[in-house]
C-alpha cells in the first residue's frame, strides 16, 4: 500500500486520532465489565446494572474505534501522512512499526471482541490479550514523542496538535 506525504495531518486526522485515544481508555478502563457480564452469564448470577451499562458501552464503542480506525485508514492513504521528523533510519522504522501496529490492534481487538460475543468464547481469549499490548504501545508511543518533543525538538508532536498548513 503507497501512501501519499504530506507536512503535517489535518484537522479529520488530528481529531480521529484524539477521538480514538479517548476510546481506548475508556475501554482500558472500563472494559473489565464485560468479562464481569460473562462470568456472571455462565455462573447463573447477576451482575450489577453499572456493570451491565458499562458492557453495554464497552460493545458500541469496540464498534465505534472499528468505524473510525476505517476512516483513519482511508484518511491515510488519500491524504497522506508525515514523514518522519527523525534522520535515523531505526527511528523511521519503529516508527512506522508502532504505527502500523496500532491499526493492526485497532482492527483486530474490536475484531475478536465481536467473535467472541457472535462465534466463540475462545475468540475473547484473544481479546484479552490486547489490554496488555495497547498498554505498552501506548507507553511507548507517549514516551517517543515527549522525546521528540522536548529531547530532539523536530516538531513531531505538534504535528498532531496543529493541522498541516
Amino acid at each position: 500500500m503507497s501512501e501519499q506525504k504530506t507536512n503535517g495531518y489535518s484537522n479529520l486526522q488530528i481529531a480521529l486520532h484524539w477521538t480514538v485515544a479517548a476510546l481506548i481508555f475508556f475501554q482500558l478502563l472500563f472494559g473489565e465489565s464485560m468479562t464481569t457480564i460473562v462470568d456472571a452469564g455462565e455462573e447463573g448470577t447477576t451482575a450489577s446494572p453499572s456493570n451491565l451499562t458499562l458492557s453495554v458501552a464497552h460493545y458500541w464503542v469496540g464498534i465505534a474505534i472499528l468505524c473510525l480506525v476505517a476512516i483513519r485508514l482511508i484518511l491515510r492513504i488519500v491524504q497522506g501522512a508525515p514523514e518522519s521528523a527523525s534522520d535515523t533510519t531505526w527511528m523511521t522504522y519503529a516508527a512506522k512499526a508502532s504505527h502500523w501496529l496500532f491499526y493492526i490492534l485497532l482492527v483486530a481487538v474490536p475484531a475478536t471482541g465481536l467473535l467472541a460475543i457472535y462465534v466463540s468464547d475462545e475468540f475473547g481469549d484473544i481479546h484479552k490479550l490486547a489490554k496488555p499490548a495497547f498498554i505498552a504501545l501506548i507507553a511507548l508511543h507517549a514516551v517517543a514523542a515527549l522525546f521528540h518533543q522536548f529531547v530532539l525538538k523536530d516538531g513531531t508532536l505538534k504535528r498532531m496538535l496543529l493541522p498541516a498548513k
